[in-house]
């Protein structure tokens, strides 16, 4: 019933969870029961594919909601999304135990070749999954808290806050490359082997990975939409659009903008989570301040302030990048950013802005035809008379 009436008003939701229901539904049959010869059979490379895609779409809608409802452009999104990455990483070096390369049950091969001699007291834990699961969400969302209490604290807002955020995703990165670390620097951290006593590798698995990036972002997208519905989301909107009138009101406007920077983060390192165990490594690359900045641009390009526009767009330009980069790997970039300045330029609203004006464009053109025939409709009576009178 909740659900129910939390997209009762929002077809656009509806239509992108139903999709996204169905696919969860048609894909593993179509993976596992269906053989190979069949031209209807879908790879494992091709579920692998959209999972990464179901990851990325979580991660946009991260990004949408503190952007598109609170309006803080967060460009360091990516960091709290490595940081999941990086947690799901050490559980599953720790699951590898004897069969690396060194046959060290107690230290990563990385630690071995470093000769390092005992396991940092950072990866005690992690060897079970549900401390696992914990960090996964405490640590980006210590992070964010620790973050946004200083930055909002300090009223820290609009472009400087960007800034600053994309500052950290980049001091992250240049820590996260040094060996002494001990998260295997350049390399990171990869050959993974099982997930849950599962070979990590095989079909059963990458189905089940699947299944649980699409489960999590129907479930985010539901809670998302619960707090834009809600009296906590009025408020963070109208912070949004009158932060200072807002403020005036009585609302502690710096708290409101805290806990959604923290959900959101939350959000994001969930994604990091359940992409790793998909494409079998993460490294610092991950903490590019280029990542980040790519975030912004499927939400633009999908359409900010919508929710379901953030997931459209994931989609979207991660199938073009990986059609576009199987051609033209090297202008990847300059079609990225070209699609930014159109997008801005030509659809403010997204491509779910287009579809909206289509709509509207229909409707208007409904309105004028029953407008017109409202006009035809006493002449028709007057030839009628007319025609009675000769």
């Amino acid at each position: 019933m909740l659900i129910k009436r939390l997209l009762l008003n929002d077809r656009g939701g509806a239509i992108v969870l139903a999709l996204i229901a169905a696919m969860m539904v048609l894909i593993p049959i179509l993976n596992l029961a269906v053989p190979a010869s069949s031209p209807f059979h879908v790879s494992t490379f091709t579920v692998t594919l959209l999972g990464k895609f179901l990851c990325y779409a979580l991660l946009a809608l991260s990004v949408d909601l503190i952007w598109g409802y609170c309006g803080i452009l967060s460009l360091g999104q990516g960091a709290f999304f490595a940081l999941g990455g990086y947690a799901m990483g050490m559980y599953l070096m720790r699951q590898i135990g004897a069969r690396g390369q060194y046959g060290n049950a107690e230290l990563p091969d990385f630690m071995v070749f470093l000769n390092w001699d005992h396991l940092p007291w950072y990866w005690h834990g992690f060897d079970s999954f549900g401390f696992t699961l914990l960090m996964i969400v405490l640590v980006p969302g210590l992070l964010a808290f620790v973050f946004g209490w200083l930055a909002f604290r300090s009223r820290v807002t609009g472009v400087y806050f960007s800034i600053i955020t994309q500052a950290l995703t980049y001091a992250l990165m240049l820590a996260f490359f040094r060996n002494e670390m001990g998260f295997g620097g350049n390399n990171g951290l990869t050959d993974f082997k099982d997930i849950l006593g599962q070979p990590i590798a095989s079909d059963a698995t990458r189905i089940a990975l699947f299944l649980s990036s699409g489960t999590a972002l129907i479930l985010a997208y539901v809670a998302c939409r619960y707090i834009v519905t809600s009296r906590f989301g009025r408020i963070v909107i109208s912070i949004r659009d009158a932060e200072s009138r807002t403020r005036f009101c009585g609302y502690k406007v710096e708290s409101y903008k805290l806990w959604i920077f923290v959900f959101s983060s939350v959000l994001a390192g969930i994604a990091g989570a359940l992409y790793v165990p998909q494409v079998g490594i993460i490294n610092p690359g991950e903490f590019s301040p280029l990542n980040s900045i790519e975030l912004v641009v499927w939400v633009a390009t999908g359409g900010r302030g919508t929710l379901f526009g953030a997931i459209v767009g994931a989609f979207s330009v991660n199938y073009g990048k990986t059609l576009f980069t199987s051609y033209s790997p090297e202008t990847w970039l300059f079609a990225l950013g070209s699609l930014f300045v159109i997008v801005t330029l030509l659809l403010p609203k997204g491509l779910v802005g287009l579809f909206g004006r289509t709509k509207k464009s229909e409707s208007a053109h409904e309105t004028l035809e029953e407008e017109a025939l409202d006009n035809t409709t006493p002449a028709t009576g007057d030839t009628k008379i007319l025609a009675e009178q000769k």
